[in-house]
Parts: structure tokens; C-alpha cells; sequence
């Protein structure tokens, strides 16, 4: 049987490498403008809105810590054992992990992983592969940046979401923006959209039965309905909490009912029960603000219902608003928001139906070979295979 050369869209590229440290610079510019903001804030004595701003930081560094370690420890169970029998990753032992997670390095270690080992295998290639050494350097590079990316989606609903949502809120309630504030919401809308993009094109990358986004026109759709969606629901969020602070027990409802959702459907994403109950509390932060398919499984009556209440509360807060503030009635401000959320909305919910009804990737499950099958199946593909699916 002639083995084939594989096709440009399964090789780790150099633009993907490039791109990869696009991401650490959004991922390091969203976090160091919030620690700025929180600064800023605390020296005006503004103490509730830098506490607020630091616990939003410190919340997704901690949470993608916890699961960075777990999944490392995971996959020590698929790599070489050093001769003294300790199991590593990179050269890595289980304590130089602990410490690198406690000092909240370790999305940062797996930054260092993947540019070091893509720069050898894309720019500085000093092997002579075989095409099934190749595919396999290659398959793997993607599995370290799918973790990566799924990490990141995890940072940005607990970090740059809420994040976005406060300082909304701090100006548009109060009036006046200075440049950091203007930065932070920046990095913050720019982390989400990378995030979302590189999240989608990892994870189907990484699934040997879903095809692939395309890249252009497809990719740009579902960017379109992702951010028009998102972002018009956290304006949503923010007219309501300036019509009466007690919208967060509403948003705190929300979130308990994503979980209770995602506890009933039993997912299976962890390798311990404690951090699957973390898991699911982290995917009902996600789906107060967006919809995932929590299971890979047929959700069109799920994203109907969701996005039902999703366009009600779009519709209903600015009216709510203009109803309980008459004196905001024609003002400047209500018009400007209330247009972008009804804009947004709409947009987003026809990229939505576009992207689902003609762009979206088909399935194309893999045959297995007749030699080989289907392998092995790793903690990483596991991971990948459990994790949210499609949204």
C-alpha cells in the first residue's frame, strides 16, 4: 500500500506557529492591563471594583491551573518512564509540575512546549522523517495545542468574559473611560475572539470523524455569530446591572441552572469526580454567555431554547431599562447600546443559521486501517473527545 504525503491542513504549518504566539501576547496583554486596572482602581479607592477586577483574574488563573496540572498527570500515564522509573513530561517530574502550577506557570509551560518543539519541527527541521514519523510529530504538536486551547476557552469565560461585563458596567454606569479601561476591554474582546477561533479549529483538527473549518469564509461566520452573540448578551447583562445591582442573584441563577443542565447530562470530561464537579461549574459560567454543545450529541431543540431566552433577554433589557428610567428615554446612550444589542443580536443569529445550514464541516468518520485500526486512544484524545463539542 503507497503511503501518501498528508495534506498541508494536518501538518502544524509556521503560520500556526506564528499565530500560536499571537496568542500568548493577547493572553499576556488581558491580564496584565486587568492587574493595571485593579491597581488604578484600588489607588482611587475604588476597593469593590479592583477586588472585583483581581478576583476575575485570579479565578481563571486558578481554575486553568487546576486542570493544566490534572492533565498533565493524566498524561504521564502515556509518556516514558525516566530510568529511575519517575514518570515526566518534557523533562518535567510531578514535583517541578507542582511547582510551576502553584506559581500559576503552567499554561505558560505549556506555551513553552509547544513554540519550542514547533520551532524545531517547522523552522529548524533536523530530521529525516518517514511520512508516518511526520504525521505522528505532527499529531502531536496538535494535541499540545488543543490542550492549550481548551485551557484558553476555560480563561476567557472565567477571566476576559466577566472581565468585559465589569468594566461595562464601571463605564457606561458612571461615565467616562480612561485609556487603561480602554485597553483592558480591548484585550478582552480580542482574547475572546482568538480564543473562540483557535478553540473551533483545534478541537476539530483534533476529532478523526469531523471535518476540519475551512478556512476564510466559514471561520469569519462563525467568528461573526460567536462575538455579535456573546458580546450583545454581556451589553444585555450590563444595561440590567445598571437598572439594579441584584441582576447578579439573576446571573447567579443563570449559572446554577447551566450546571444543574450539565450535571444532568453527566458528562464524562474528568479523570476524578471532584474535578468533574469543577468542570461542570466551569461550563455553566460558559453557557451563561454563550451556547456549547456539552456532549458532542444533536442539540437543535437545546440551541432553539437557548437562544430563545437569549434573544428575550436582548430585547427585554433595553426596554426594561428605558421603562424604569424614563429619564433615559431618547438619551444618546440607550440608543447607542440598545442598537448594538438588537444589531448584534440579529447578526449573530443569522451567521448562525448561515453557518449551520451551509458552512458548517460534515463528519467524515475515519476508516480504521487494516493493519493498525484505530490505535491506542490517549488521555489527550479522551480529553478532546469529552470536551465541548460544537456551539
Amino acid at each position: 500500500m503507497t503511503t501518501q504525503m498528508p495534506p498541508s491542513d494536518n501538518q502544524y504549518t509556521k503560520l500556526r506557529w506564528l499565530l500560536t504566539i499571537a496568542g500568548l501576547f493577547l493572553y499576556v496583554g488581558d491580564i496584565w492591563t486587568d492587574i493595571r486596572l485593579a491597581v488604578k482602581y484600588f489607588r482611587e479607592g475604588h476597593f469593590v471594583w479592583a477586588g472585583l477586577t483581581l478576583v476575575f483574574v485570579l479565578g481563571g488563573l486558578l481554575v486553568t491551573q487546576i486542570f493544566s496540572y490534572a492533565w498533565y498527570r493524566d498524561d504521564m500515564k502515556d509518556v516514558m518512564m525516566t530510568p529511575e522509573g519517575e514518570p515526566t513530561v518534557s523533562g518535567l517530574s510531578r514535583g517541578s509540575l507542582v511547582v510551576l502550577h502553584l506559581f500559576g506557570m503552567g499554561i505558560f509551560s505549556r506555551y513553552c512546549r509547544l513554540l519550542k518543539k514547533g520551532f524545531a519541527v517547522v523552522w529548524t527541521p533536523r530530521h529525516s522523517y518517514t511520512v508516518d514519523e511526520r504525521s505522528d510529530v505532527h499529531k502531536n504538536l496538535f494535541c499540545m495545542a488543543t490542550d492549550l486551547s481548551m485551557l484558553k476557552l476555560f480563561e476567557t469565560f472565567l477571566e476576559s468574559v466577566p472581565q468585559l461585563l465589569l468594566q461595562l458596567y464601571i463605564v457606561l454606569g458612571n461615565g467616562g473611560c480612561s485609556v487603561l479601561q480602554y485597553f483592558s476591554m480591548a484585550f478582552s474582546f480580542f482574547n475572546i475572539a482568538w480564543s473562540l477561533v483557535d478553540y473551533r479549529r483545534c478541537l476539530r483538527r483534533s476529532l478523526p470523524h469531523i471535518g476540519e473549518m475551512p478556512s476564510g469564509l466559514p471561520t469569519a461566520i462563525y467568528l461573526l455569530y460567536k462575538l455579535c452573540t456573546i458580546n450583545s448578551h454581556i451589553l444585555s447583562y450590563t444595561l440590567l446591572l445598571i437598572l439594579s445591582p441584584y441582576t447578579a442573584i439573576g446571573l447567579t441563577v443563570l449559572w446554577l441552572v447551566g450546571t444543574t443542565w450539565t450535571h444532568v447530562l453527566q458528562t464524562n470530561f474528568c479523570s476524578s469526580r471532584r474535578l468533574e464537579l469543577l468542570y461542570r461549574a466551569v461550563i455553566g459560567v460558559i453557557l451563561t454567555f454563550t451556547f456549547f454543545n456539552v456532549k458532542g450529541e444533536d442539540t437543535k431543540v437545546a440551541m432553539i431554547v437557548y437562544y430563545s431566552f437569549y434573544a428575550f433577554v436582548n430585547i427585554a433589557a433595553p426596554l426594561l431599562l428605558a421603562l424604569l428610567k424614563p429619564e433615559l428615554q431618547g438619551s444618546t446612550f440607550l440608543l447607542t447600546v440598545g442598537f448594538l444589542i438588537i444589531g448584534g443580536s440579529v447578526l449573530g443569529l443569522v451567521c448562525l443559521v448561515l453557518y449551520y445550514l451551509l458552512l458548517h464541516p460534515r463528519e467524515k468518520w475515519r476508516e480504521a486501517d487494516e493493519v493498525d485500526g484505530l490505535g491506542k486512544e490517549t488521555h489527550a484524545a479522551k480529553r478532546v473527545q469529552n470536551f465541548l463539542q460544537s456551539g
